[in-house]
Parts: structure tokens; sequence; C-alpha cells
């Protein structure tokens, strides 16, 4: 198959199906990681910060990303608009309708069932994120403590004194870059 045609309907796939935003969009990444090899988990990693840490959302910015790191920028585009694609064809069927459907107590039901779902999805991805980043591939016993103790400060920091989280995104960074992390 098509590797550009592949991408189209993983990428459609994660947008019809990864409900609650950016994060839910992080498991479905792990999994096309494992199974296609496209881009590694460390990679991952990095094109989550990447992606929070630019303006816009999340998800859309990952495909951006994804897609750039796999083909170029003509298959950023084309996960771009396959990850949106989906909604935007939920939004122009169901908009219509939405006015009718609003007070229905099976469509409230819907919601209220598929909120645990999201949850399950951004408590996994948040997971899989902390580990990636303070453990090596050893588990505990590969645990990186530098980024342990980096994280307990800053998170210490952004805490007890309010910190502006772009200011916490910049001095990460800048951390990054000195101590070659």
């Amino acid at each position: 198959m098509n590797k550009i045609f592949l991408i189209m309907i993983e990428f459609f796939k994660t947008g019809l199906f990864a409900v609650g935003g950016g994060l839910a969009t992080i498991p479905f990444l792990e999994e096309m990681s494992m199974k296609y090899g496209w881009f590694s988990m460390d990679m991952l990693s990095t094109m989550i910060a990447v992606s929070e840490s630019t303006p816009g959302p999340i998800g859309v910015n990952m495909a951006t990303y994804i897609g750039n790191v796999i083909g170029g920028p003509f298959t950023g585009v084309v996960t771009t608009l396959s990850l949106v694609a989906p909604s935007v064809i939920v939004i122009l069927c169901v908009s219509r309708m939405l006015k009718q459907f609003q007070q229905s107590k099976l469509v409230q039901s819907v919601f209220y069932g598929l909120r645990p779902a999201v949850v399950g999805l951004i408590i996994s991805a948040c997971i899989s994120i902390f580990a990636g980043t303070l453990l090596s591939e050893n588990g505990l016993a590969g645990l990186n403590v530098l980024n342990c103790v980096l994280f307990a400060v800053l998170l210490y920091c952004y805490k007890k004194f309010k910190m502006n989280p772009i200011l916490l995104i910049v001095l990460c960074a800048f951390l990054g870059i000195v101590l070659g992390l």
C-alpha cells in the first residue's frame, strides 16, 4: 500500500477516535510508532514537547510535526488534513441537528459515557510521557536522577511561586540546551 495513503488512513482513524483533545491522540501515535516504526518513542516525547510549547492545538501540531518527520512538508500537510477531516465531517453532519438533539437523554448519556474513556486515554498518555522522561528502558533500575531532580524542582517552583507556564517552558528549553538533555 502507498505510504502516503497509509499515513492518511492512520491519521484519519486517529482523528475519528481520539475524542477529548490532543493528548488523547498519544496512545494512537504510540501504536503507530510500534506498528510502522515511522518514529521512535524518544522522538514522540520530543514531538509532544514541541507541540505543547508551540501555539495551536496539540493534536494538530503533533500531526504536522510527525508528518514532517516521516516525509517532509507535503506529508505534514497530509497528516494534518487527515487528522482534522473527521471532525470537520462530523461537525458538518451534526450541526444542523444539534439543537434538536442537544436536550436528548440518549445524547447526554453517550457523552457521559465517553468521559471515562477520554480520561483513561489522557492518563495513559501522561504515564507514558512521565515514564519515558524520568525512567530508562530498565524501569526503576534506570531512573534518570537528573531529570527527576529537575522535575521535582520545577514542579515545586511552579506550584509554590505560581510560575508563568510560558516562563517555565522557556526555562526548561534553556536547561535542556545547557545540560544537553
